[in-house]
């Protein structure tokens, strides 16, 4: 069974070729993605189309950037999972994200499929086959 099978995710990213890979990819581990090329449809996602089990998205965006769009969350009481992508070098980006919580990891552009493969699945549950059902 794919790692992300069944997991609700959205992806956020202004660059079209990078929000492709990434939902691809998430796709082919098994996931349900959601894209969103900005900070306004990341928000607008995030109350229309949710809940997530996991969010991932770029820092550098219009509008409003992934991780003041997570900030916002967090205030709002959402705890999504998040992952944060970026080519930034700026050092207190990882202070920033360490701010979000413990279910938000950083990921440095570029990454390959199973780094982010592999940063999910700290921040997902185990997919479990053998639940009972539900009666």
């Amino acid at each position: 069974m794919p790692i992300l099978s069944q997991a609700h995710v959205l992806v956020a990213d202004d660059d079209p070729e990078l929000l492709d890979a990434v939902a691809d990819g998430l796709k082919h581990l098994g996931a349900d993605v959601a894209r969103a090329s900005s900070g306004a449809e990341l928000i607008d996602q995030l109350a229309g189309a949710g809940p997530f089990d996991l969010v991932v998205t770029d820092i550098k965006m219009p509008w409003m950037n992934g991780l003041q769009a997570m900030h916002a969350t967090r205030a709002a009481g959402m705890g999504t999972a998040v992952i944060v992508m970026t080519a930034l070098t700026d050092e207190r980006i990882s202070t920033l994200v360490r701010g979000l919580g413990e279910n938000a990891l950083l990921l440095h552009k570029p990454f390959s499929l199973s780094e982010l493969e592999s940063a999910a699945s700290k921040l997902l549950p185990p997919t479990r086959t053998d639940a009972p059902a539900a009666n």
